[in-house]
């Protein structure tokens, strides 16, 4: 294994790669207790947890966005759609070059995200799309190759790391001993930061996007109980005559207490309750109407549309949008690609192979249906032109793997060849093969002893019938030396060609004709 050095320039322990290093504690800086922010969340606590974030204090910030996948049903299903259109595409590696070394270094690599370790590590990286930022630490081991490979990857609390107080891009650790938090040792972590938007990675997450819409939703949707609880039930009212007294009100009172909680009263009848028209009827629809709309504004931050989440889209719309917009899902996957490329395959190449100046590439390949189409009639018309393409190319494009060397593998129906006759060899244009038909298993089995015979007679025995009267011609063309010659000697022909064969076949064909009824005397 080579030998690598660290951002200090002293050799790395390897046996360190396999110790945790981002642990949780019981106490201090990095424990896994937390208040909660949701509960009781105003608009001015929520304007200074976004701005204490962009400061760097982004405790609070970070639990909330927790929270807000928690609570919100909405904003977690588009999130969790969201991660699962990455999540769920397959890993390809494309190797550096042609030459041997990198093909295997490419196997090796492929051996490395083919662990079902990886998958379940790429669900982990993508909960950086929601708070901004996700960190995983890798812990190293030997393989029975004797290959250092991680043996397992731990996902990291965010709460336990803090950005630079200078830049507010490097992923530091917190720390008890250290305000500033302390800096990440090398190949121990895969820091995902989706670029959603430009500026600090802290600013990036759409759990910030969506954090307004979540506060406005919540008061609505208070409201909204609120209403319900009033106005969800009808309205008991008990009366009473003039000669009831203070003990006939209070049994009747109770009486209508007992039907249910609030919204119960009791009045002479010279009294009446009105109810503005405001809280009849439909009175939900304003709040119902405020949720829709904040639930579309939250789709169309996350997914980037809403067609398959909240209107109702036909077949044909739902499958344009195909859950997440395609340009949205293309770039998350290249993001999360290259995260995997500079943290991960680098490193493991660089521990089991050196250090290379060209490395393989993991890709997250988004292939639509309609593309496998277009491509493929786009070969099929470039390709006879002589486009050349390489065949690993169009695997990786459509997302299929190198066939084994014994495995079956499609491949193109042979078309017979025409052939010369004098020399039995196949020539280009020949009547043979631009005329005869091959006889597959369905024309024969479906055939009559009558069609049979036709195929018989036209195709398998054209050539004694016509040789008769072809060979001698072409025997005549092939000593004359002009076409004026060739003319003055074909009256020679008359008494050399024999057409008793093609007569007997001309007479058979006619007979079968008949008996299937298929010709007439009738010279009209």
């Amino acid at each position: 294994m080579a030998k690598l050095l660290g951002p200090d320039g002293q050799p790395i322990n390897r046996a360190a790669l396999a110790e945790e290093v981002a642990t949780p504690t019981l106490t201090g800086v990095r424990s896994l207790w937390s208040d909660t922010v949701a509960s009781g969340l105003t608009p001015s606590r929520l304007a200074s947890i976004l701005m204490r974030a962009n400061d760097g204090d982004i405790f609070d910030y970070l639990t909330l966005a927790e929270e807000m996948e928690e609570r919100e049903p909405h904003y977690g299903s588009v999130l969790g759609t969201r991660k699962r259109a990455i999540s769920g595409l397959d890993v390809t590696v494309e190797a550096a070059s042609d030459e041997a070394r990198d093909q295997e270094i490419a196997d090796a690599v492929r051996d490395l995200v083919n662990k079902p370790i990886f998958g379940e590590m790429l669900d982990d990286l993508l909960d950086g799309l929601g708070k901004g930022f996700s960190a995983v630490e890798m812990m190293w081991g030997l393989t029975q190759k004797k290959r250092m490979m991680p043996v397992s990857y731990e996902w990291r609390d965010p709460h336990f790391f803090q950005f630079d107080r200078i830049t507010k891009r490097e992923l530091m650790l917190r720390d008890d001993s250290n305000p500033d938090g302390v800096p990440l040792p090398p190949h121990k972590f895969i820091i995902h930061t989706p670029r959603l938007k430009a500026g600090i990675p802290i600013r990036g997450g759409l759990a910030r996007l969506a954090s307004w819409s979540f506060i406005f939703k919540s008061y609505g949707v208070k409201d909204w109980m609120a209403f319900v609880e009033v106005f969800g039930m009808p309205l008991r009212l008990g009366r009473y005559g003039p000669s009831a007294t203070k003990e006939d009100k209070e049994t009747l009172l109770r009486a209508v207490a007992n039907l249910g909680s609030d919204g119960a009263a009791i009045i002479p009848e010279s009294m009446r309750i009105e109810f503005p028209a405001v809280v009849t009827g439909d009175g939900s629809k304003v709040f119902r109407e405020l949720a829709e709309w904040v639930d579309k504004q939250t789709s169309k931050a996350v997914l980037g549309q809403t067609m398959t989440t909240d209107d109702g889209a036909s077949l044909a719309q739902g499958q344009v949008h195909n859950d997440v917009r395609r340009d949205i899902q293309v770039a998350d996957a290249r993001q999360t690609a290259n995260t995997i490329n500079r943290f991960l395959v680098q490193s493991f190449v660089d521990f089991n192979f050196g250090t290379q100046e060209n490395y393989p590439a993991v890709r997250l390949p988004v292939i639509e249906p309609e593309d496998t189409t277009e491509l493929a009639t786009a070969l099929e018309k470039l390709v006879p032109l002589g486009l050349k393409v390489e065949t690993s190319v169009i695997r990786d494009k459509l997302g299929l793997p190198d066939p084994a060397d014994d495995a079956d593998v499609l491949q193109a129906a042979v078309k017979p060849q025409a052939t010369d006759r004098a020399t039995n060899r196949h020539r280009p244009g020949c009547p043979c093969c631009g005329t005869v038909r091959a006889r597959n298993s369905v024309q024969v089995g479906n055939a009559d002893g009558i069609d049979r015979m036709i195929n018989d007679e036209l195709n398998d025995g054209w050539e004694p019938v016509m040789s008769p009267l072809i060979d001698p011609v072409e025997k005549l063309l092939s000593e004359c030396k002009s076409y004026e010659e060739a003319m003055e000697r074909l009256p020679e022909l008359a008494g050399s060609v024999d057409p008793a064969a093609i007569i007997e076949s001309l007479t058979r064909m006619s007979f079968t004709a008949r008996a299937q009824g298929d010709v007439t005397d009738d010279l009209d």
